[in-house]
């Protein structure tokens, strides 16, 4: 497994879509994942620690797994089925270890809320990742959140279909 961190959540500008760019700890590869509009919107609050009234979905589940006396020890993205990533959370509990099967979008905002590392199948890595220059993907972060808010404010759901 290859450790990963978020690099940055962007929208792609042909699609309309959010992507997740996940770049490697120790090293330069970047791979881009297609996310929702919801799942961006919980990653970006998370980012940017945008405080909520009441926890939001991915704040519950955090809260669950550790009221329940467990501890997300990292997440997956373990591989490519078609166009579909899929990925698992690697929970540890006082009687051992439960794998449960996620969405990488939702593996990711989950392991932003719980400080857990992100890790990607060193195969699916060395296919599917790109290197990318700083300057294809640094940006303000202000500039960043200002972009996400501008297309969730104007994204439809017609543009999913």
């Amino acid at each position: 497994m290859v450790e990963v961190m978020l690099r940055a959540v962007r929208v792609d500008v042909e699609s309309a879509t959010p992507l997740l760019l996940l770049e490697e700890v120790h090293g330069s590869r970047v791979l881009p994942i297609f996310i929702g509009a919801p799942e961006a919107a919980a990653i970006a609050y998370a980012l940017h620690d945008v405080p909520t009234t009441r926890p939001m979905t991915h704040d519950l589940l955090n809260q669950t797994i550790s009221a329940l006396g467990g501890r997300l020890f990292n997440v997956e993205i373990t591989n490519l089925v078609g166009s579909t990533y899929h990925a698992a959370l690697r929970i540890t509990t006082n009687t051992g270890e439960i794998v449960v099967s996620a969405r990488p979008s939702d593996a990711v905002a989950l392991a932003l809320r719980s400080g857990a590392p992100i890790m990607v199948n060193d195969d699916l890595m060395a296919s599917e990742a790109s290197e990318l220059d700083d300057a294809d993907v640094e940006g303000d972060p202000e500039d960043l959140l200002a972009e996400m808010r501008a297309f969730l404010d104007e994204v439809r759901p017609e543009d999913f279909e």
